[in-house]
């Protein structure tokens, strides 16, 4: 699912990047502060269906071990001491 981007308010930040790496850049675009928007998109929205994808993953777990647990019990059940 991609980012949302909604035209808003666009304010300057302070970034520290290599300068050849910037002057490099410059050379592929004509416009440096959109592309790196852009690739900022891209960054957060891997990050996001990355995030889901461990989250899923942890709920599968949980759900594969609750019914383990509900067909053999726990291993602690047969020593408990209450």
């Amino acid at each position: 699912m991609p980012v949302a981007i909604e035209p808003s308010r666009k304010r300057p930040v302070n970034l520290t990047l290599n300068e050849a790496l910037v002057t490099q850049a410059k050379a592929y675009t004509s416009n440096l502060s959109a592309t790196m928007e852009a690739l900022l998109a891209d960054f957060v929205t891997s990050q996001q269906q990355a995030q889901r994808s461990r989250q899923q993953l942890a709920d599968t777990c949980a759900t594969d071990w609750n019914a383990v647990h509900a067909a053999v019990g726990s291993f602690a059940d047969e020593h408990t001491t209450l």
